[in-house]
């Protein structure tokens, strides 16, 4: 187990292939490598087709329920949205209700590339030579984690 272990084999701690996090960082860069020839024909990027798959499902959020949905911090989330704002996907207007929100529609460019990025994960599905139950795990153990990791990051805030 990577993250267990003697005293003994204290030296052993920082070796790579033993850590938790290099496996889980190796393959979500290998992912948004099997991603990139799929959004190219979109003009996505990985980030901007997350922020759009939730657009798509809400047609409107706030930065903050971006954020919450995302795990991205403000710092990332602003310059991502300002491109997407640039290149015509989004719009960002204060919320009338609360000056402090800012609200992030789509533009009907951006509503058009739903129907074309819903072929995406049927092409992405393709590359996996995977049965379909192991995936299914996958995904639940990857929840899973996404899930402890973010209460593990809260408590740290607190």
């Amino acid at each position: 187990m990577p993250l267990s272990g003697s005293a003994s084999d204290a030296d052993d701690r920082l070796k790579l292939d033993r850590q938790l996090c290099f496996p889980l960082y190796a393959a979500t860069n290998l992912l948004q490598r099997l991603y990139r020839p799929l959004l190219a024909p979109l003009g996505l990027t990985y980030s901007q087709y997350l922020v759009m798959m939730v657009l798509w499902d809400r047609k409107s959020v706030s930065v903050g329920e971006l954020q919450n949905c995302l795990y991205l911090d403000v710092g990332t989330l602003s310059p991502l949205l300002k491109r997407m704002e640039r290149d015509g996907l989004v719009t960002r207007k204060r919320d009338p209700a609360d000056e402090r929100r800012v609200l992030v529609n789509l533009t009907p460019h951006g509503d058009k590339l739903k129907s074309a990025a819903s072929q995406v994960p049927i092409m992405l599905a393709a590359n996996f030579n995977s049965d379909p139950a192991d995936m299914q795990q996958l995904y639940e153990l990857s929840t899973t984690l996404v899930g402890r990791l973010s209460d593990a990051v809260t408590a740290c805030k607190d």
